[in-house]
């Protein structure tokens, strides 16, 4: 007897392997992205409801917001070296076709001017 197997589940189209990375990356959380979401969770930004390490396709966002599609990035270090920023470019570039929006912050950002990093996650809501 023939038996069909059952297909892989993938949720928002990301494999099980990225949820699991996107389970690991919520408890060991960065400094800046520690102090981000001590802002943004439970509603304390505009009401805003807001998920982190967000597993969709083949990439982890460090911050969603559904209502809007906002994407919220932390970028350390490591983002200003030529072979990430590139692949940044592309990965913003994928996204944003398909109807996301945005916000790239940097870690000094948001650890030294953290109510301009508020301002600028609130100020893509409204474009």
């Amino acid at each position: 007897m023939w038996v069909m197997e059952p297909k892989p589940r993938y949720w928002r189209g990301a494999s099980p392997e990225i949820h699991r990375w996107a389970r690991e990356n919520r408890t060991m959380p960065t400094e800046a992205e520690e102090a981000l979401w001590e802002a943004l969770r439970c509603k304390r930004l505009g009401g805003l409801r807001f998920r982190r390490q967000h597993a969709y396709e083949a990439y982890i966002f460090d911050f969603y917001c559904p209502e809007f599609k906002l994407i919220i990035e932390v970028d350390g270090g490591y983002h200003d070296t030529d072979f990430q920023t590139e692949k940044d470019t592309e990965r913003d570039d994928y996204l944003l076709a398909c109807g996301f929006r945005i916000v790239r912050l940097t870690n000094a950002e948001v650890l030294h001017q953290l109510p301009t990093a508020l301002s600028k996650i609130l100020q893509a809501t409204t474009e």
